[in-house]
């Protein structure tokens, strides 16, 4: 996914949006269908975890792309994603939900842009089991921060992996997630980041903060006060890097299927803002 490069800055995803119905990103997308339209849900805990989770994740498939967007549980209606089938991307674009609405976006700019082709670095996963696989991603994802022992992290979209690699390096955390709750150790999760955001040093965020809309507002706060923003997105892994150094620093991209739905290799794209270009 190269067309970002040379392009001016964009605003929002919003605007992003009505570049793609424009044709403007990709090929005319009143001429481009959702072939396939599922519902992928997944429970899972790991060995020697204590806590387990759900995943729900929409996917639509236009042409040879599967573009995703995480939704809580039990908040899709699989109808309504079924529904997209033999739809245009040009009308699903303006569809009233926001999570297809992202899922269609990513299955478009990943069609016209497919990660392989890109210029990113391109980290395979090995196999393994699911705990095996959860550390080699979220230790490939932690890369990217380029952070310091003590340096304190926000982490939007909390994975247990993820806040393990963060204390193995020293580096302090605020855990923030809208179903709140507790980390593993114990850590209270804050439900807002926009407030913790100035006591910390760095952002590491979900793709998902795409899909519920808390993405653009993370952006601009991050960018006002230059702390760099990497994002790991199985949501939207194909839209996130349009804002490469217009506010994100680093994105670790994986498509669908994800490290967690089998135990095979697995491919993480990882993108980073061009050297000199401004946050």
């Amino acid at each position: 996914m190269t067309a970002q490069a040379g392009q001016r800055p964009l605003s929002d995803v919003t605007e992003l949006v009505a570049l793609a119905r424009a044709g403007a990103v990709g090929p005319d997308p009143a001429q481009c269908a959702v072939s396939v339209a599922f519902t992928t849900r997944q429970g899972a805990r790991h060995a020697s975890r204590e806590q387990a989770y759900r995943n729900t994740v929409i996917s639509v498939r236009v042409g040879d792309a599967v573009g995703s967007c995480a939704v809580e549980p039990d908040a899709v209606d699989d109808a309504a994603v079924t529904d997209c089938v033999g739809e245009h991307v040009a009308d699903l674009l303006a569809h009233p939900d926001l999570a297809i609405r992202t899922a269609v976006l990513d299955a478009y700019l990943m069609h016209a842009h497919p990660h392989h082709l890109s210029a990113a670095h391109h980290v395979v996963i090995g196999g393994g089991d699911s705990l095996a696989k959860s550390m080699a991603r979220a230790r490939a994802v932690v890369d990217l921060l380029d952070a310091v022992p003590g340096q304190r992290v926000l982490v939007v979209g909390v994975v247990n992996s993820l806040l393990h690699h963060l204390r193995e390096r020293g580096l302090r955390y605020v855990p923030c997630d809208l179903k709140g709750g507790r980390t593993e150790w114990g850590e209270p999760i804050v439900t807002d980041a926009l407030p913790a955001l100035d006591d910390c040093d760095l952002v590491l965020a979900s793709g998902m903060t795409v899909g519920n809309g808390s993405f653009e507002p993370l952006r601009r706060a991050a960018r006002a006060a230059d702390r760099p923003l990497v994002v790991f997105a199985q949501t939207a892994s194909a839209i996130v890097p349009w804002f490469l150094g217009s506010g994100v620093t680093a994105v670790s991209a994986e498509p669908y299927p994800f490290f967690w739905l089998h135990g095979g290799p697995t491919t993480l794209h990882h993108y980073r803002a061009t050297p000199g270009r401004p946050r």
